[in-house]
């Protein structure tokens, strides 16, 4: 969410940041927002009886904030298929892995288990099944000897800050959309020389 922000005020930045909404009142993130001038607001969805009724007031928020794309930042709550159909191809979330390895929750435990050499993180839309949806941009790290699941992940985090500010650029200016369940780029975007591990 820091990141996001930051990026938005920069002139030149396709997307506002016009609201920050978290489910969790005592969120560190609100505060943060609030002192940097942009509007936010806690809906907690202990006090609404089901996902459904949170849905529809987090619904009319966004509504009446004007927002056009969802950016999930550390929202750790699976959505309805209703609310993902509403946002489809307008949600976009960050996941600390190279989707679709690793999806859900201890990731990087789980990338050092399983002895991978290059990890990373991935923007995505979202869809209604956790971690899935058309890939919009990864970034790629590579994982060191001694590495633990700390070390790593922030590592990845920075990674993170660098790659969701570039993807929700990419999407607020239309330079990437989605056509189905396929990721259609301009062409003049620049793509990455491949990264190795060991480095050649």
């Amino acid at each position: 969410m820091q990141a996001l922000i930051k990026a938005a005020g920069a002139p030149d930045y396709p997307a506002e940041i016009v609201l920050v909404v978290s489910n969790r009142p005592d969120a560190p993130g609100l505060a943060w927002a609030q002192e940097r001038g942009v509007k936010t607001l806690a809906i907690d969805h202990k006090a609404h009886a089901t996902r459904e009724a949170f849905e529809d007031a987090l619904q009319e928020a966004l509504e009446a904030a004007g927002t056009e794309l969802v950016a999930l930042a550390g929202f750790m709550r699976l959505m309805t298929p209703g609310f993902v159909e509403i946002w489809r191809d307008r949600m976009v979330n960050i996941h600390p892995s190279l989707l679709p390895s690793f999806k859900g929750l201890h990731t990087h435990e789980r990338a050092l288990a399983a002895g991978i050499r290059i990890t990373g993180c991935t923007v995505h839309f979202v869809r209604t099944e956790m971690d899935e949806g058309p890939i919009i941009a990864q970034a790629a790290v590579a994982v060191r000897n001694g590495d633990t699941p700390d070390a790593l992940a922030a590592r990845v985090l920075e990674a993170e800050h660098g790659l969701y500010p570039l993807a929700l650029s990419l999407v607020a200016s239309g330079r990437v959309r989605c056509d189905g369940e396929k990721i259609i780029m301009d062409q003049d975007i620049k793509l990455s020389p491949p990264l190795y591990s060991p480095s050649l």
